[in-house]
């Protein structure tokens, strides 16, 4: 518990003695066991209220607690601090006295944003104690919050002239010459509206949910496209030639190697955007028109570590909950890229992390940072290998063992061979659904019997678009959509389903979130014997239907008729 013993609401509650350590050590187990907010434990769990939290911060602070709702927020206050400033930080103008702003923070005991705020804005500032959540509204109403869609396509257009002005994309010239490799270099890392228009696009991901940011250089244009909820969209494309100061800009921020262009290269970028830490993964690709850029958007805050959250079916739910919880055997979820498996492992790790229990994973890159469980990050360029890492980890002594992937025959045997000697093993398999991932490990060329002896279950699943709530419509469907599901009207008697119209809430595409369908198979005696028979995944997949496993397209059915998702999302993922 080094990390939450260190956090600073935390520290001001035992320096004032309002919870004994048998309080503080409960919250602390709480927030390490879901990841709820410390405020938020302390709150609903009855020890502190929120107006008290409140004052302990004002009282540390040496400052006073205000009332955002009773604030006169008018236009010289709110001027006071840029919108892109304001929403970065989380930094709400309250009320102007002489030369003095007086501003209100969403994180008001992170002190360094008074000096990141007074680097960006040449005023006096005083800082101020109010309601977290009353801040982040206000600077959603004030400031254009989640969508700022107007002040970014303004913001945007203002960038794009200062960068583009009448340069003829057509005049760059060769782009491998030195001397304009050495002009890129320059522009890229000390011109302000590159800076700004990057800073721009990645906060405007962030702020639409997206899991990727794509930069991509074509011949007579250069695109960017964010992905969100599973699909592609594409703002509004900036000039070509700004496809190499761009890529300088983001590869000095990962310090990766600038001048290299041939290879490609991978790096992180750590942000802070509205008082949340966002980790980038960043992936160059040298192509014919320039190297392609991909970043990976890792944001804590957007993702649910919950197992009970991620929207199981209650008895997928019991049955993982029993074997996370085994003491030994091996246990799979599978599914093809970006279909939440390491979502789903590290919920069940955040499930079975206490003190009692040691947890090491090896993973290729280590994603989120879990307190309490030790990480290993896979890294083959200097032999660091998951083979590696896993011979390593049984000298460890642990009790739980993560496994980023299982990708070939070394790593499968000592997977098993870890959870024959009294490990439990959670890994991940890249097949099309649960019985496949069977037919995945006999062809790498694992033995059958131990598959048998040690695999507990596979848990395949996939993430459907949700409909947006807001403008999703009821309508009739048609007979050969009901033929494609396999289904007749008889069927359906009266379920409605349900299609979205598109709204602003959902960007016009009338969806909005994302949840999961699943597959669970168990390795019970008949799978087992047919496992050692060498059964092709057909005969395993029928005999599990027999006895009982819902497949994904009959998890899927489950919610078109629950009104969460379409027929069209169902069809395109199973």
């Amino acid at each position: 518990m080094a990390e939450l013993a260190t956090h600073p609401l935390l520290n001001l509650i035992r320096e004032k003695m309002l919870l004994d350590e048998m309080q503080i050590e409960e919250v602390s187990q709480e927030h390490a066991k879901n990841g709820k907010p410390i405020e938020k434990i302390l709150h609903d769990g009855g020890y502190i209220d929120k107006t008290t939290q409140l004052q302990v911060i004002a009282d540390e602070l040496g400052t006073e607690l205000v009332n955002i709702p009773t604030m006169d927020l008018n236009k010289d206050v709110l001027d006071s601090i840029p919108a892109e400033v304001a929403r970065q930080l989380g930094a709400l103008p309250v009320a102007i006295f002489g030369s003095t702003v007086q501003v209100a923070f969403t994180k008001p005991l992170q002190m360094d944003l008074v000096d990141q705020l007074s680097l960006k804005v040449p005023s006096d500032f005083q800082v101020v104690v109010a309601d977290p959540e009353e801040v982040q509204k206000a600077i959603d109403k004030h400031y254009g919050g989640a969508s700022a869609s107007m002040d970014f396509g303004t913001g945007l257009a203002d960038l794009l002239k200062q960068l583009g002005g009448d340069f003829d994309a057509k005049d760059t010239g060769p782009v491998d010459s030195l001397k304009h490799m050495q002009d890129i270099m320059t522009v890229g890392d000390s011109v302000a509206p590159i800076v700004k228009f990057v800073n721009l696009v990645l906060f405007q991901a962030v702020q639409d949910r997206a899991s990727d940011i794509h930069f991509e250089p074509f011949e007579d244009e250069f695109k960017i496209r964010y992905r969100v909820d599973g699909a592609l969209y594409e703002m509004a494309p900036p000039p070509k030639h700004l496809a190499l100061p761009i890529a300088s800009r983001l590869k000095v921020m990962a310090n990766l190697n600038i001048s290299e262009r041939r290879l490609p290269q991978d790096g992180r970028i750590s942000l802070n955007i509205g008082g949340k830490q966002i980790d980038l993964r960043m992936s160059t690709l040298p192509t014919s028109f320039g190297e392609s850029i991909v970043l990976r958007v890792l944001d804590r805050s957007a993702v649910n570590l919950d197992l009970g959250g991620l929207g199981l079916p209650k008895y997928i739910y019991d049955y993982t909950i029993e074997a996370i919880n085994q003491p030994n055997g091996i246990f799979v979820v599978t599914g093809p890229t970006g279909c939440g498996k390491t979502t789903t492992l590290y919920s069940c790790l955040r499930q079975i992390n206490t003190i009692d229990v040691k947890i090491l994973t090896a993973e290729d890159p280590v994603e989120f940072d879990i307190e309490g469980i030790q990480q290993v990050a896979i890294n083959e360029a200097v032999g660091m290998t998951f083979m590696k890492a896993l011979r390593a980890f049984l000298r460890q002594d642990p009790d739980i063992i993560m496994l980023g992937e299982m990708r070939d025959l070394e790593t499968s045997q000592i997977a098993i061979q870890a959870s024959l000697t009294g490990h439990l093993v959670l890994s991940t398999l890249h097949t099309n659904d649960a019985p496949g991932a069977i037919t995945r490990l006999v062809d790498m060329g694992v033995e059958p019997f131990l598959i048998s002896s040690s695999l507990m279950a596979v848990l395949a699943q996939r993430l459907v678009r949700k409909v947006c709530k807001k403008c999703r419509t009821p309508f009739e469907p048609t007979e050969s959509q009901l033929s494609l599901l396999n289904l007749s009207p008889h069927d359906i008697g009266d379920k409605v389903f349900y299609y979205g119209r598109g709204c602003q809430l959902c960007n016009d595409n009338g969806y909005k979130g994302r949840k999961g369908i699943y597959e669970l198979l168990v390795v019970n005696d008949i799978i087992r014997n047919l496992i050692n028979e060498r059964a092709p995944t057909v005969v395993i997949r029928q005999k599990a239907v027999e006895q009982g496993m819902t497949t994904l397209r009959e998890d899927g059915l489950r919610g078109i008729f629950e009104g969460e998702t379409t027929i069209e999302e169902v069809l395109k993922y199973t």
